[in-house]
C-alpha cells in the first residue's frame, strides 16, 4: 500500500505541487513588482491595489487621463523619462508618455495620502522603484484608456448623427411646403400603381377566354 501511495504521489501529487509552487512564485514576483519594503512595512506602488479605499471620484480621477494640467506634466517629463528626447516623439507617443507621467504623479499622491508616515527620502525610494517597474505598465494602461475613450466617442458621434438625421427628417416631413410638394407626387404613385394593377387584371381576364387552336379541335 505504501508503494502504491508513493506511485500515486509521483503521478499526481508532485505535478500538482509543482503547479502550485509556480503559481505562488508568480504571485510573489508580481507582488515584488507592485510593492516595496520600507522600514518593515509593505508599500504598494501599484495604485490600483488601493481601490478598496477609493471613493467613486478618486477612482474616476485616477483612471481618466487629462485630470492634471499640461504645464505640470511638461515640467515632470524629465523626472520620469530622463532618457527620452521629447522633441523627436510623434504626437501619439508624446500623448501616451504624458499620460504615463500623469499616472506617476497621481500614484505618488495616493501613496503619500495613504502612507502619511513616509518621509521625503522614503517617498523618493518609492518613486525610483516605480519608475523602473511601472513605466511600461502605465504606458499600456493609458494606451488602452485612450482606445476605450476613442471607441466611446465614436459611438457617441454615430448616435448623435442618427438622432440628427431622424430629427431633420421629421422636421422636413412636418413642413407645410413638403406636404404641398409631396401631394401630387403621392397621387401619381397611386395612379401608376392602380393602372398597373388594372392592366394585370385585364390581361388575366383575356387569357382565361382565349384557348389554343389544338384544344378546340379546329385544324
Amino acid at each position: 500500500m505504501n508503494w502504491v501511495g508513493l506511485d500515486t504521489l509521483g503521478k499526481f501529487g508532485i505535478p500538482s505541487l509543482t503547479a502550485a509552487l509556480q503559481q505562488d512564485f508568480q504571485l510573489q514576483r508580481r507582488l515584488q513588482q507592485d510593492s516595496i519594503q520600507i522600514a518593515g512595512r509593505t508599500i504598494y506602488i501599484n495604485p490600483f491595489l488601493y481601490w478598496r479605499r477609493f471613493d467613486s471620484n478618486t477612482d474616476r480621477w485616477l483612471r481618466e487621463p487629462g485630470q492634471l494640467g499640461e504645464d505640470l506634466l511638461r515640467i515632470n517629463r524629465s523626472r520620469f523619462y530622463p532618457e527620452v528626447d521629447w522633441t523627436f516623439l510623434d504626437e501619439d507617443d508624446r500623448a501616451i508618455k504624458d499620460a504615463a507621467v500623469e499616472m506617476f504623479l497621481k500614484s505618488l499622491e495616493l501613496i503619500g495620502t495613504f502612507h502619511p508616515e513616509l518621509n521625503a527620502g522614503q517617498l523618493l525610494e518609492v518613486e525610483r522603484k516605480m519608475a523602473v517597474t511601472k513605466k511600461k505598465a502605465f504606458e499600456r494602461w493609458v494606451e488602452k484608456s485612450f482606445r476605450r475613450r476613442f471607441q466611446a466617442e465614436s459611438r457617441e458621434r454615430k448616435r448623435f448623427a442618427r438622432e440628427r438625421f431622424w430629427r431633420s427628417w421629421k422636421e422636413w416631413i412636418g413642413m407645410e411646403t413638403t406636404h404641398k410638394a409631396l401631394g401630387p407626387f403621392v397621387v401619381l404613385i397611386l395612379l401608376a400603381g392602380f393602372s398597373g394593377w388594372s392592366l394585370g387584371v385585364s390581361n388575366l381576364s383575356c387569357s382565361s377566354f382565349l384557348m389554343p387552336s389544338d384544344q378546340t379541335g379546329i385544324r
